[in-house]
């Protein structure tokens, strides 16, 4: 009797433990909305005036900033965009998303290192190939490119797109950050932790427009954490 008191309270401590181990992991990170507009000397006028007046910014603990980010006021869709499958967002590849802020370095989806500084977010795509198997459960992320030579507002090509994520990365992979199915929240901006695969993510909600009917979207982006390779 008492060993089997003692394996319980055992078994309880741990879960109380491992409970009390995620519950941590949700708090290190919190996001906040921030009332100042994107740097106007970090990107162009063209870039600047469709992005969103006020944005948010991810924290880690109580004083340390990871990122801001600036989404555009509006993300235009096709009428006839139909994700499905791995593609899980009704966007253009190559489309300008918003404008994130680095004040110190930092790493991609990749774990590419990411040097203190502003870049263009914008959607693409995973190609469907062996080197992409298994990275990532969907398709879907955003390419980081330094905001000071990203100056046009118009929907890059592949090409080009791929291009642009390199100068962050400096490799031969582009800079990215993977975007991942929205999770239980209904909040237009929250974070939540993934403790299995070690990510943090953040839901932010932007506004789209096919034709002339206008619908919010939500996108769950990882700020925080590396694909498993």
């Amino acid at each position: 009797m008492f060993r089997s008191t003692c394996v319980l309270a055992l078994a309880m401590c741990c879960l109380g433990l491992a409970a009390a181990q995620e519950y941590a992991a949700a708090q290190e990170y919190t996001v906040q909305k921030i009332d100042t507009a994107a740097p106007a000397d970090a990107v162009s006028p063209e870039v600047a005036a469709t992005l969103q007046a006020s944005g948010f910014k991810l924290m880690k603990g109580e004083s340390r900033t990871v990122c801001e980010i600036w989404p555009c006021k509006e993300w235009p869709i096709a009428a006839d965009a139909k994700p499905g499958g791995e593609v899980i967002n009704p966007l253009t590849p190559g489309q300008l998303i918003g404008v994130i802020r680095y004040p110190r370095k930092a790493t991609d989806f990749r774990d590419q290192e990411i040097a203190s500084g502003v870049y263009t977010l914008r959607y693409g795509q995973q190609p469907v190939d062996g080197a992409h198997v298994g990275t990532s459960p969907t398709r879907d992320f955003l390419v980081v490119s330094p905001a000071a030579k990203d100056t046009a507002v118009a929907v890059l090509d592949y090409k080009a797109l791929v291009a642009a994520g390199k100068e962050t990365s400096g490799t031969s992979h582009p800079a990215i950050l993977s975007l991942q199915r929205p999770g239980d929240s209904q909040e237009p901006l929250a974070v939540r932790e993934d403790t299995e695969q070690e990510w943090t993510i953040v839901r932010f909600t932007g506004k789209t427009k096919a034709g002339g009917a206008v619908k919010d979207l939500a996108l769950e982006a990882v700020l925080v954490g590396v694909a498993k390779e």
